[in-house]
């Protein structure tokens, strides 16, 4: 992950800097608004930016509105030592993603890094396993090209599976998923729905294989065991 620090305070921005790449990311630090804005305007510029707003000269207020006016969508933590709500709020309403007082602790910027890039990481607009191909732009199911038609619960449950992959999901947390569609759904319903999905997706080369005690995973049909 590449990092853009801005931060005046020379001490400050050293330890940033050493801690951030001792957690394996690219640091980059400048110590002025200005030179931000510039860096800020290159392509493939960085991935999230650390923001000290009390900024000499252009201030992080200010980088902050440029780059959104701009049509930027990088993250920007705030850092700042104002106590001030109104300087909080402020920076968000200008577009900032987040922010920090003065003093830290630098496990939590770490930690709130790392979230601000997996929220900006684009998602997947197609899941596939196999010969199965979930459009989820389209609100799309094939199987080996061909459209397979589910209901609004089995579309659900099997995206749901998707997303993890070769992980074992429980009946309760794929009832906790798909509550959208009612709080009435049992675990009796969802092996209905696992039923059904298996016949729809019998020729996509992939099986919702059954963990006696755990729940069901998907997998590849010629992984299967024969254990289950």
């Amino acid at each position: 992950m590449h990092v853009l620090v801005v931060e005046d305070d020379a001490v400050l921005a050293d330890g940033l800097s050493r801690v951030l790449g001792g957690h394996g990311m690219v640091v980059e630090v400048v110590g002025d608004g200005a030179r931000a804005d510039a860096l800020l305007q290159r392509a493939g510029g960085a991935e999230v930016v650390v923001l000290d707003i009390g900024l000499p000269g252009v201030d992080g207020f200010e980088v902050v509105r440029r780059l959104r006016a701009r049509g930027s969508l990088v993250p920007v933590l705030l850092l700042t030592a104002r106590d001030a709500v109104e300087d909080r709020v402020r920076g968000l309403e200008l577009g900032a993603d987040d922010y920090l007082v003065k003093p830290f602790a630098t496990a939590e910027l770490v930690a709130r890094l790392r979230a601000l890039a997996r929220r900006n990481t684009p998602k997947p607009t197609v899941l596939a396993l196999g010969e199965l191909a979930l459009d989820l732009t389209a609100r799309r199911a094939r199987v080996r090209g061909n459209t397979v038609e589910l209901s609004a619960r089995e579309w659900a449950v099997l995206e749901y599976l998707l997303q993890h992959g070769a992980r074992v999901v429980s009946k309760q947390q794929i009832i906790e998923a798909i509550l959208p569609w009612g709080d009435d759904l049992t675990l009796n319903a969802v092996e209905v729905y696992i039923s059904r999905l298996r016949l729809k997706i019998a020729d996509a080369g992939v099986s919702i294989r059954t963990i006696r005690g755990f729940g069901y995973m998907l997998e590849l049909a010629a992984a299967r065991g024969t254990d289950d």
